[in-house]
């Protein structure tokens, strides 16, 4: 959770106490939206594309880790996925071989119940045949099992694959979307784990303003309100920016201990937080001040 320290301008406006000359509704700090990328395998770092304060583009490589015993599972894999097939070929093979010789069998067995009756066959002949025709069958059903068992064999591997093709995957790092490079935490041939934290984004083109308001100013800020920010300039001037009020806070705040007077320690405030698009002069931790509509 982002900690933000209310600034002694913010204090005096509590007390009751004016701004000198400024005409400002609120006062705050800037703070930039930040994101820790972290490795998603372990292994060693191959690859660490990026330093502090570079900017990267979403997409953009930043990490990637060794895959080099994944890629070698795989080719396990795809061994055994070959000699699978090869198995599934030599039953599909018995198959046709006993089915012709089932079409056969029962052209003999019309064939010689026909001469049974004419008297030119015995049972036994016929008996024989049927016999062999029965065996056939379940050398068919036997093979229609092996059949089963490869083919739950190869969804096994199939299922194998996809997770080695997640990890290779996973093993390179993107940036989820355009940021800049505020911290590294590891570096290239160095091991690294799943979870471990690599480098530290922020997006520094759209900064955040939070300001804490009176319950009687909360009648002028509403959320997708567009307001004005603004920052110093030299010892007396501002630069202003446009800002929208994406969040109010609607639970009530005290303000800080370090107030010292038993009055001003009871105040309540709320947190309102400004979306300032930057230009680059807004640094995060920055002071600024919000002018809301009225």
């Amino acid at each position: 959770m982002k900690k933000y320290i209310i600034p002694v301008a913010l204090l005096m406006l509590l007390s009751g106490c004016g701004r000198g000359e400024s005409d400002a509704d609120a006062w705050g700090t800037f703070e930039a939206d930040d994101l820790i990328i972290s490795a998603e395998t372990s292994g060693r770092i191959v690859a660490m594309n990026v330093d502090e304060g570079m900017d990267v583009s979403g997409g953009a490589v930043i990490a990637v880790t060794d895959t080099t015993m994944l890629v070698l599972q795989r080719a396990e894999l795809a061994a055994v996925t070959a000699a699978a097939q090869a198995r599934l070929a030599g039953i599909a093979a018995q198959d046709a071989v006993i089915r012709q010789q089932i079409d056969n069998l029962n052209i003999n067995i019309e064939r010689t119940r026909r001469m049974l009756a004419d008297g030119a066959a015995t049972q036994k002949q016929l008996d024989d045949l049927t016999g062999q025709l029965e065996v056939l069958r379940k050398q068919a059903d036997t093979n229609s099992t092996q059949r089963r068992s490869v083919a739950a064999e190869l969804q096994g591997v199939e299922a194998k694959r996809a997770i080695l093709n997640e990890q290779i995957t996973r093993s390179t790092v993107t940036a989820p979307f355009d940021a800049t490079v505020i911290e590294t935490y590891a570096s290239a041939y160095e091991l690294t784990a799943a979870g471990k934290p690599l480098v530290k984004l922020a997006n520094l083109k759209t900064m955040e303003l939070k300001v804490w308001v009176s319950g009687a100013q909360l009648a002028d800020v509403k959320i997708g309100d567009t307001c004005t920010a603004r920052i110093d300039e030299g010892e007396k001037g501002f630069r202003t920016f446009a800002g929208t009020i994406i969040r109010v806070a609607d639970k009530a705040e005290f303000t800080p201990k370090i107030i010292q007077t038993k009055e001003e320690r009871v105040t309540l405030v709320y947190a309102v937080t400004i979306e300032v698009p930057n230009d680059g002069s807004i640094k995060s931790g920055m002071p600024g001040e919000a002018i809301f509509q009225k």
